[in-house]
């Protein structure tokens, strides 16, 4: 008997897809507070899945030439530029700049022109007298560069203005995925992992999948117009190996493992985060509850979803198939009482 939630809501997929005594689900968890935006998951998919080469444009997005996850970048890592300080929420130039007064304010505001008129003369704004000191009290010496990076030895007010938030995108291999829901050939089936895997040799490029994932991974390839997609290395895992991307990894950015021990190990992270003053870390994908019954790649994000390209709240696409199909059935009842109801009333 299929379970309630085979549509919609908490399952454990690989045995509602039929799978005995399948193995615990596997899963990634990428941590992206630890991302270095090195690109060497990137690298490692391509090598070990044959992937075509791509991201060789420049797309003016800082350092992702990329660009987004495609049929050719089953990887993508996102470089996010933020004008905002790192590890707090202090707002970007939120008030003048600190330190002791150096020269007498009044002689400083005349010597910068920060008159109340400025008229056309040039100069400094007109602003406040202690401002206008510090700006015309000259170069200040900011002593030698330091053995850590910025910030590190100083604490998280003295970090700059800019921020780099780098995330490493990849399929998430939903525990209700709808691109398998709607797959007419049987090309996409859910292994025993729990993972989700494109067939290419069943496939047969309609499409219907890359419209109903709420993710926009999947993608086609132009050149014979198969879908394309993270397999999570499903070669190696058979074998015992863990994906190509964690292996690479060299942050342990992005972990493979067994989904409950991930989710476990990601909460602790957070907790850690938050005790270090990072309050904005959340996780993203990681709750059984949410509208794809929670993801089997799921990451540690600082800052809103949609910051990193995420839909806020994804659903299933196939959630609400059984009311559609009822609903039309229903309506194929009243055309047909109609039809009868018309040619018994012509008879008379």
């Amino acid at each position: 008997m299929p379970d309630p939630n085979s549509l919609y809501g908490p399952l454990d997929p690989a045995p509602d897809a039929g799978w005995v005594a399948a193995p615990p689900r596997m899963g990634f968890f990428t941590d992206t507070s630890v991302c270095i935006g090195c690109k060497a998951c990137e690298v490692a998919c391509k090598e070990w899945n044959g992937v075509p080469d791509a991201g060789f444009d420049l797309l003016g997005m800082s350092y992702d030439n990329t660009g987004a996850l495609t049929a050719n970048s089953w990887r993508h890592v996102a470089f996010i530029e933020q004008p905002r300080p790192a590890g707090h929420r202090t707002p970007p130039f939120g008030g003048d700049p600190t330190g002791p007064v150096t020269s007498s304010p009044a002689s400083a505001s005349v010597g910068a022109g920060t008159v109340p008129d400025t008229g056309t003369n040039p100069g400094g704004p007109a602003g406040r007298p202690e401002a206008a000191a510090r700006m015309a009290a000259g170069p200040e010496f900011l002593g030698m560069p330091g053995a850590q990076p910025p910030g590190r030895d100083t604490g998280a007010e003295s970090r700059t203005d800019f921020r780099w938030l780098m995330m490493s995108d990849v399929c998430k291999h939903c525990t209700h995925a709808a691109c398998l829901d709607v797959c007419p050939t049987g090309s996409l089936f859910r292994t025993e992992f729990g993972t989700v895997v494109v067939q290419e040799d069943i496939c047969n490029g309609c499409g219907y999948c890359i419209s109903a994932c709420p993710y926009g991974v999947i993608d086609q390839r132009r050149d014979d117009g198969r879908a394309w997609k993270c397999t999570l290395c499903y070669d190696r895992l058979g074998a015992g190996m863990t994906p190509a991307c964690a292996q690479a990894c060299p942050t342990e950015s992005i972990q493979y493992g067994p989904l409950d021990e991930l989710r476990d190990r990601a909460a602790q992270r957070v907790a850690t985060l938050h005790e270090r003053g990072v309050p904005e870390a959340r996780l993203y994908g990681h709750d059984p509850t949410d509208g794809v019954g929670g993801d089997g790649a799921f990451f540690l994000l600082l800052d809103e979803p949609e910051v990193y390209g995420l839909p806020p709240d994804p659903v299933v696409t196939t959630r609400d198939l059984p009311k559609m199909w009822k609903r039309a059935g229903l309506a194929a009842l009243a055309m047909a009482a109609a039809t009868v109801a018309a040619f018994v009333g012509g008879s008379s």
